[in-house]
C-alpha cells in the first residue's frame, strides 16, 4: 500500500537499554534508629539491647533493609552493628543509608553481575529521560560495561538520539 506508516525504529537492528530493568524486584524497608532512642536522640545502652532483643524481625525476612537515622542524633558504631547483627540471618541484603542508598546499591550490583556481552557487535541506545535522582551514576557504570561489546551507542529515544561511542572499523 501506498504511503503506509512504516515504524523504522521497531524494525531496526538497534537494542535499547532501559536503566530502570536493572532495578530489581527486591522489597526494600527502612529502619530509622531515631524510634529506638529515648525522645528520639539519646541512646541509653540498656534499654536499647533490651529492643533489640526483643524486637520482632518478621517484617523483615527476606527483605531487603536501609538502616538510617534522620535526626541528627550521634549513633555509635556499635549501636548499628547490634542492629545488623540482630537482622543478618534473616535479611537479604543490609545496608547502612537512606532507601535511595539502598537502592542504587541494588541497581549497581545488578548492573555489575549482567553479561553486557549479548551487545557484542550491535547497536544500542541507552534509553534516557529518567526519573532517578542518582542516574548519571548508573549511566557512567552501564557505559563502562558496554564500551567493549556494543559497535555503537546512543543515548536517548530511538527517535531522537545523541551519540556516544562509535568502535572505529
Amino acid at each position: 500500500m501506498k504511503g503506509e506508516i512504516v515504524n523504522r525504529v521497531s524494525n531496526s537492528s538497534l537494542e535499547t537499554i532501559d536503566i530502570k530493568s536493572f532495578k530489581g524486584s527486591e522489597d526494600l524497608i527502612s529502619i530509622d534508629f531515631k524510634d529506638f532512642l529515648k525522645n528520639e536522640f539519646v541512646l541509653i545502652e540498656k534499654d536499647f539491647r533490651k529492643t533489640i532483643s526483643t524486637l520482632d524481625t518478621s517484617k523483615y525476612i527476606n527483605k531487603c533493609i536501609a538502616i538510617n537515622c534522620s535526626n541528627d542524633a550521634i549513633i555509635p558504631p556499635w549501636a548499628y552493628m547490634l542492629l545488623v547483627s540482630k537482622l543478618e540471618k534473616i535479611a537479604k541484603k543490609i545496608e547502612l543509608g537512606d532507601l535511595e542508598y539502598l537502592e542504587k546499591i541494588i541497581f549497581l550490583e545488578n548492573i555489575n553481575t549482567f553479561d553486557f556481552s549479548i551487545y557484542n557487535k550491535k547497536k544500542v541506545i541507552i534509553k534516557g529521560c529518567s526519573d532517578l535522582n542518582y542516574v548519571n551514576s548508573l549511566y557512567s557504570e552501564i557505559i563502562k560495561k558496554i564500551l567493549p561489546f556494543a559497535d555503537s551507542i546512543m543515548y536517548g529515544e530511538p527517535c531522537s538520539t545523541v551519540p556516544i561511542f562509535k568502535k572505529k572499523k
